[in-house]
């Protein structure tokens, strides 16, 4: 097992996975840039050493990273998520200095991360494609490609992800329009401008199996988790288990996932993600080579710890289930609540954080990385926390996110906590009938009205005071 582990990330992944290692008995360095010297993680960690230059390139700079972990005896690096955790040469750069990668091997991230190699790689494993283009040179053979595939289509990055270098587009000249719109963007994002096209499903659920494997060739999935409710295509809202998978469903999927598990020889945690339609047909949608942000619910439904088991894989231990162990309880419901102002198209809302009061009982989980007087910083992703609710029956799992989300306070900046309010109120959510396209549609029907700011017992106790010496001053006179 590692003695210390290097954590190049922030936020409430940093803090996750230092509670992780704290329980597993391992020392924890974190890292941060000077924008970010009041942030939580910081005290979590056993250690913590400044990077540079700030304010994000600092956690993406991997050559300075293991150097850092180098100099401060880490023996090995969890990247959590985001930044530079899907990063190929980042773990391969790990594997050449004989430090520890907390995930896949460098091959394995970098097959997954070509899009175009992924689709041909789980060909050949078998598993359903949604059909689509090998990587465009030119408008005009994105045309052919079109015509023989047929509209609605959607323009994607050849190296892509979170919902970036994506179009979708309805006729040739949305295509046309579209292609150097997506180049740009994928260029901008991964550096690479290489693009494709594919069908588009529509009013499709989307759907992702969560899988472990270890490098002794086991291999199991832990079920699944409906992430449908997102805009443009970030993920506001996960739910576990799906609604709408039957048994056989689940068993036939998860099978699919573990193919393309073995397929690429992975041996850590991850997902593979799908595409599933009204009559549950399912279609490849890509695999993300890292734990998810949302792996919190699967850990809630199954009471597996997937983190330490994460890190129980990398240091090169055997799975301690098989496929027949796994067991799911009941209903997991996620909200990510962001410092985002949904009622202005969810522009950013950085800043202090005024007042602030956790919702807690039975069958809630909060991972989050605020406190009350935290500076919002406006440089990074704008997930302050993630809110989780457990039921034993769906009904039971909404309801208990309704009164976690009346009780959660944060003030002086604005999140998405209204609008989940209004969204689980909303009959079409219960009822589970919610694809990928919900949010554009409903986001008009979920108005709500700012909360205003109470009027403090302490204003109301000074203004108290005030008056009643004036009265007496006034006497005295």
């Amino acid at each position: 097992m590692f003695k210390k582990i290097l954590v190049a990330n922030r936020g409430e992944i940093a803090i996750r996975i230092i509670r992780a290692c704290k329980e597993l008995g391992i020392a924890t360095v974190s890292i941060f840039t000077e924008q970010d010297a009041n942030a939580l993680h910081i005290t979590k960690a056993d250690q913590a050493i400044l990077v540079t230059p700030g304010p994000i390139a600092g956690y993406l700079d991997y050559a300075q990273i293991i150097k850092v972990a180098k100099w401060a005896g880490a023996d090995a690096i969890h990247p959590g998520y985001g930044f530079i955790a899907e990063n190929w040469r980042f773990a391969h750069a790990c594997e050449e200095a004989g430090i520890g990668f907390i995930g896949p091997t460098s091959t394995a991230i970098r097959s997954m991360g070509n899009k175009i190699r992924a689709r041909e790689m789980m060909a050949t494993a078998g598993v359903p494609l949604v059909p689509g283009s090998p990587v465009l040179q030119t408008d005009g053979e994105a045309k052919d490609w079109a015509a023989r595939i047929g509209y609605p289509l959607m323009i994607k990055a050849k190296a892509g992800g979170g919902g970036r270098g994506m179009r979708l587009v309805q006729d040739d000249e949305e295509l046309l329009r579209g292609l150097p719109v997506a180049r740009a963007e994928a260029q901008k994002a991964f550096a690479d401008e290489a693009i494709y096209l594919e069908k588009f499903i529509a009013q499709p659920k989307h759907i992702e199996i969560q899988i472990m494997a270890d490098r002794y060739g086991n291999t199991i999935h832990l079920g699944e988790r409906d992430c449908s409710i997102q805009r443009r295509h970030q993920k506001l809202i996960e739910i576990a288990p799906s609604l709408v998978l039957t048994p056989e469903k689940r068993a036939e999927m998860g099978e699919v996932a573990k193919q393309a598990a073995r397929q690429i020889n992975y041996h850590t945690v991850g997902t593979v993600e799908f595409l599933v339609d009204r009559d549950l047909n399912h279609y490849f949608l890509e695999m993300n080579t890292r734990i998810q942000v949302e792996h919190t619910i699967t850990e809630i439904i199954t009471g597996i710890d997937i983190v330490k088991e994460q890190i129980r894989l990398a240091a090169g231990e055997p799975l301690r289930l098989t496929q027949d162990e796994v067991r799911l309880w009941g209903y997991a419901i996620e909200c990510r609540i962001n410092a985002e102002d949904p009622r202005n198209n969810f522009f950013p809302s950085p800043g202090k954080i005024t007042k602030y009061q956790s919702p807690g009982g039975i069958g809630i989980r909060i991972d989050g990385c605020i406190f009350g007087g935290y500076e919002v910083p406006p440089y990074f992703d704008p997930m302050l926390s993630k809110l989780c609710a457990w039921g034993n029956t769906w009904e039971e799992a909404v309801d208990r996110m309704c009164r976690a989300l009346d009780e959660y306070i944060i003030r002086g900046i604005k999140t998405t906590i209204p609008l989940y309010k209004k969204l689980l109120e909303d009959e079409e959510f219960r009822c589970g009938r919610y694809t990928t396209e919900y949010m554009e549609n409903k986001i008009q029907q979920l108005s709500y009205e700012d909360l205003k700011e109470p009027f403090d017992l302490y204003y109301i106790a000074a203004a108290a005071l005030f008056f009643e010496m004036h009265y007496f001053y006034t006497e005295m006179k």
